[in-house]
């Protein structure tokens, strides 16, 4: 799962990439056109933690997130200059984490206004969107007339779901606001519309507001929260620098400040939601890990998570609740107990499922 952390200047972007487990580089990308900070963080997992105390594994791994630290010039969303190569970087990401400022700054220009910044770094997207369907419109309607039979009747299918998203766009709505059929979101899947992806907008406070965080975002959910989009509060510099430290020196800290935990956590879980993932988990002497899959996955799916091999060979999955596993103390206990069970291939995976999948070697 890659997630791209857009915001304006001075909304603290790259210090919530810290707080988030980053490393900003120390080229940076002031200039607008240098590379992004880019940093892999594993996904906190205490299935993963408890599984792993039970089996003593040679190795264990955590699910990861990549976040993408992009820099959007000042001014240029309001002046539609954005870079569009960094546009197409926020393309390729699977979410969005809109970082908006909604502390005081002595370095900026105008008092606090964070749901205007998001709208602002929508409209962009939008724009760039609209173009999208408007070059693509173009397109369909020319050489799009050609081809055999089926791709005349796709292509008309393509333009008739363009022809209903060009209005809204037009409007300055985002396409994730829209409702969408599974055929549209396979019609519209090779464009990775910048305004259709999910959205988790981060309120950035200062420390000194950490009292009212939960009273914020409730707030920010019953007012601006969608479907597609949801709200958190957190203070990044002090985060930030809470992520620093090593765990025993973080948690008084975190105590302190009243922060249940630190936000990374918080993030993934909201970021996991919007997107419709879940994990599931192998474990044994070898390897403790964590797979993310999509809600809906099967057994089939998970297989092929791990391997193509073992879903091409499926023959079943052998399937425990993480927490029966880890009160039983073993696998052979379990099944002892009659806590393991022998599922098939449509077998619908669910969240915290420890899963062996037996599969046929020659096949």
């Amino acid at each position: 799962m890659q997630v791209a952390i857009v915001g304006l200047p001075g909304s603290g972007k790259t210090t919530v990439f810290t707080a988030l487990g980053g490393h900003p580089t120390e080229t940076g990308h002031a200039a607008g056109r240098a590379a992004p900070n880019v940093g892999v963080v594993p996904v906190p997992d205490e299935r993963v933690d408890a599984l792993a105390a039970v089996f003593h594994p040679r190795k264990t791994v955590y699910a990861d997130v990549t976040y993408v630290d992009l820099a959007i010039p000042a001014g240029a969303t309001r002046a539609g200059t954005v870079d569009p190569d960094l546009l197409g970087r926020i393309r390729n990401s699977d979410a969005l984490l809109v970082v908006a400022r909604a502390f005081d700054s002595p370095s900026a220009d105008r008092p606090p206004d964070p749901w205007a910044d998001v709208d602002d770094l929508d409209l962009e997207y939008v724009v760039a969107d609209l173009d999208v369907v408007t070059r693509r419109l173009e397109r369909l309607r020319t050489a799009g007339r050609h081809g055999t039979p089926a791709e005349r009747e796709e292509n008309a299918r393509e333009e008739a779901l363009l022809d209903r998203l060009a209005p809204e766009l037009e409007e300055g709505r985002p396409l994730r606001d829209l409702p969408w059929s599974e055929d549209d979101e396979r019609l519209a899947r090779g464009f990775r519309f910048l305004s259709q992806k999910p959205q988790l907008v981060v309120l950035n406070v200062a420390e000194d507001r950490l009292a009212q965080a939960a009273e914020m975002e409730a707030e920010a959910q019953r007012g601006h929260a969608r479907p597609h989009r949801d709200v958190i509060v957190l203070a990044g510099r002090i985060e930030a620098e809470i992520a620093a430290l090593p765990e025993a020196d973080a948690r008084p800290f975190l105590d302190d400040l009243g922060i249940a935990e630190p936000s990374r956590g918080r993030v993934i879980r909201r970021t996991y939601g919007l997107l419709g993932l879940f994990s599931f988990l192998t474990s044994g002497p070898d390897e403790c890990r964590a797979w993310t899959v999509p809600t809906g996955a099967t057994a089939l799916d998970a297989a092929a998570a791990i391997h193509s091999d073992l879903a091409r060979g499926f023959i079943r999955a052998e399937v425990v609740d993480w927490q029966d596993l880890v009160a039983c103390g073993s696998t052979a206990e379990a099944r002892r107990r009659g806590l393991l069970r022998s599922e098939g291939k449509a077998y619908l995976v669910r969240d915290g499922d420890v899963i062996e999948i037996l599969f046929n070697v020659g096949r």
